[in-house]
């Protein structure tokens, strides 16, 4: 991994790692905000129904592609750290990969049954047999992910339109208990549709994230970034279009609603590329504040914390304002709730450098010597 540098940590990559979480939390606030057969429905109110139409066409599908690279990126500086101290790799990456699904489960039991993590540590099992394979072949790989969602995704599409498959209603217009119980109730079948909905374009972003760091894309004037640049404006065209039409496919016509679902496997993963490309140009010419860029070296916290938060927000053991926002006051509150939760890591990784799930997250990989 010759090109995989020890400061290959740029600017970009703080600010592709903070406009993800944002994203991630406009992405999932209606489903911890509303009744899920809100989530579903074209709203009642203009101001919402553009809003969903927003959050559709930009955010939905685009921002764990991003997160997901990042994965695939850390992967690869993980695995030259082990290399630097002599230690032995697999050991460190299968216990983070099994502290990564404890906190899953845990997340998703306790906070949101659509947490990605666990499906992260699963993905992360089928990424170690790739880990000497080269960019061009990492990337090859990548392109068969689409093919293989376009599947996954007409599968998921056939399971919802007979009811076999639903992601979980959350019911935190209850209390904790009620809400905990909910959750634990819905996990598996949420997890299903996470899988189908997900995993092969997640574990895509892996690969590419992984060619990403043993190419040295991020560094400057990189050759995948100049090919990246070249291709910004048919990916930004494309994209917004492309998605901008599966965005308005009517949901109760059971094709077209199938067809914009499958439709997701190519044009999803477009727009992603293009926002990539104008993160980077953000992230060299703009230097994030401090306290964001601690946060997201505590990207595990920031995330976890959106969701408790969001609990509180909306449970009824906190402002019990579950069902009360539309769309459009959930996009503008999604935000806040992000930003506020990566102030909160950032604020809490001051003293040591890691917020409290790093810490623990570390203390799984590495030992009682972390």
């Amino acid at each position: 991994m010759p090109n995989a540098k020890s400061n290959d940590r740029t600017t970009s990559v703080d600010f592709i790692r903070t406009a993800a979480l944002i994203g991630i939390c406009i992405v999932n606030l209606p489903y911890l905000g509303l009744p899920i057969e809100n989530t579903f429905a074209v709203p009642a109110l203009p101001a919402d129904q553009i809003a969903t139409i927003l959050v559709q066409t930009l955010f939905e599908a685009k921002f764990f592609l991003l997160f997901s690279f990042l994965f695939g990126w850390g992967f690869a500086i993980q695995m030259q750290s082990a290399a630097r101290a002599e230690a032995s790799f697999s050991a460190r990456y299968f216990r983070r990969l099994a502290g990564l699904a404890l906190f899953g489960c845990l997340h998703a039991i306790f906070v949101f049954s659509g947490d990605i993590l666990l499906l992260y540590a699963v993905l992360g099992l089928f990424l170690w047999p790739l880990r000497d394979a080269t960019p061009d072949r990492l990337m090859r790989l990548a392109l068969w992910m689409i093919p293989l969602s376009l599947v996954t995704l007409a599968t998921l599409g056939l399971l919802v339109g007979t009811g076999l498959i639903l992601p979980s209603a959350n019911a935190l217009g209850g209390g904790f208990i009620e809400a905990t119980k909910a959750r634990l109730t819905d996990w598996m079948p949420t997890f299903g549709f996470l899988v189908l909905f997900q995993a092969p374009l997640a574990f895509g972003a892996f690969l590419c994230g992984l060619a990403a760091a043993k190419s040295g894309f991020f560094a400057a004037g990189s050759q995948g970034r100049a090919d990246l640049a070249r291709a910004f404006p048919w990916l930004l065209g494309f994209g917004l279009a492309g998605n901008l039409v599966l965005a308005l496919a009517p949901p109760d016509h059971d094709i077209l609603s199938l067809l914009a679902l499958m439709g997701t496997a190519v044009a999803a993963p477009v727009l992603a590329a293009a926002w990539l490309h104008l993160l980077l140009i953000a992230g060299d010419r703009v230097r994030l504040p401090e306290i964001l860029i601690r946060s997201g070296q505590n990207s595990l916290s920031a995330y976890l914390l959106q969701g408790i938060l969001a609990g509180f927000v909306f449970g009824a053991y906190g402002l019990d304002l579950f069902d009360h926002l539309g769309q459009a006051m959930l996009l503008v509150t999604a935000p806040v709730i992000a930003l506020t939760a990566m102030l909160l890591a950032g604020l809490l990784a001051r003293p040591t450098g890691r917020a409290p799930f790093e810490a623990l997250l570390r203390r799984l990989t590495y030992g009682m010597t972390a």
